[in-house]
């Protein structure tokens, strides 16, 4: 037993030592990623808490608000149109209990003059543009725009049709493919795989068991984005449906767990940006930024550009 421990406690001392090593000098093991974007302003749907979630009114306010980067998800008409919608079900958006996919465009009802926030409880946004907009018309407009695109259902259809959007506008360098779906994802860039991908929910658990078992500095990763929640917004301005996620003890855990700004840092010098969401709050767009986030997801652009501006020019 002695001689064991005498061989195998220098062999785990070495490869503890060597894991630390590289997980701060990632690049002696890895190329650095270079995307075609940048985004440390993301606006999410579109920028939800100043305009009707992914409109194009919303869209152009936070264009206009200086974001770097428009967040949407999509799902595809009886017809063949790729909308902008979060919910394939609209019942929450419009009061009317259809689907997307049950309807022709030219069918599909408007918003709800008033709709509640998602991610800021009891909170809520109007306009002037109820429309349901078609990603089309986003890409036509914010030509040089990056967008991230997510996909909730494994429809091949919906993928093609997506990604023959992008190649028709030359955006495969600046529209993510995104789901927590790890069957999507790979559907996605089966399809496309120009462009650029986030971390699927299966994917993000095992980079944790990579970074804690200390593997994470000799595996290559080939996505380009982490998305994750901030997790001190939930139950705060957030209230979740999944019953586990009301219990503030495993809240606690979650942010213990995942909010490691060594990994961040770790993910940002590999060129792997990492945007947290929902931030609606000064307090949680600088808690998400001093945990090393690269970028931070709103639904208030104006806040986020705000508070960029204060703090770059106190640098």
């Amino acid at each position: 037993m002695s001689s064991f421990l005498y061989f195998i406690l220098p062999a785990l001392g070495g490869y503890a030592l060597t894991s630390v090593y590289l997980l701060k000098n990632p690049l002696i093991l890895h190329r650095r990623k270079r995307t075609a974007f940048y985004c440390t302003h993301i606006s999410h749907r579109g920028g939800c808490g100043e305009r009707i979630e992914s409109t194009m009114e919303a869209f152009t306010n936070a264009v206009e608000q200086g974001t770097h980067m428009l967040e949407m998800d999509c799902h595809l008409t009886n017809d063949g149109h790729v909308v902008v919608s979060h919910d394939e079900n609209l019942l929450r958006q419009t009061g009317h209990d259809v689907t997307i996919s049950s309807l022709k465009l030219q069918d599909l009802p408007v918003y709800k003059e008033r709709l509640e926030m998602t991610f800021y409880a009891g909170r809520y946004s109007s306009g002037a543009d109820r429309k349901f907009a078609l990603l089309e018309d986003v890409f036509r407009k914010f030509p040089e725009m990056p967008v991230s695109i997510e996909i909730k259902e494994n429809n091949h259809q919906l993928i093609e049709k997506v990604s023959d959007l992008v190649r028709h506008y030359n955006r495969e360098e600046i529209t993510v493919w995104a789901s927590v779906n790890s069957s999507i994802i790979k559907e996605c860039r089966k399809t496309n795989g120009s462009m650029p991908f986030s971390f699927s929910m299966n994917r993000g658990v095992l980079l944790l068991l990579l970074f804690y078992s200390g593997l994470l500095p000799f595996v290559p990763l080939e996505e380009s984005l982490l998305q994750f929640y901030l997790p001190r917004i939930i139950n705060r301005t957030f209230i979740p449906e999944n019953r586990i996620l009301k219990n503030r003890l495993v809240i606690a855990l979650l942010e213990k767990v995942t909010m490691r700004k060594s990994l961040f840092k770790h993910l940002a010098a590999r060129g792997i940006q990492v945007h947290l969401f929902v931030c609606n709050e000064d307090e949680d767009i600088k808690a998400a930024f001093e945990v090393g986030a690269t970028g931070v997801m709103s639904d208030y652009p104006t806040l986020l550009t705000s508070y960029l501006c204060r703090n770059r020019s106190q640098d």
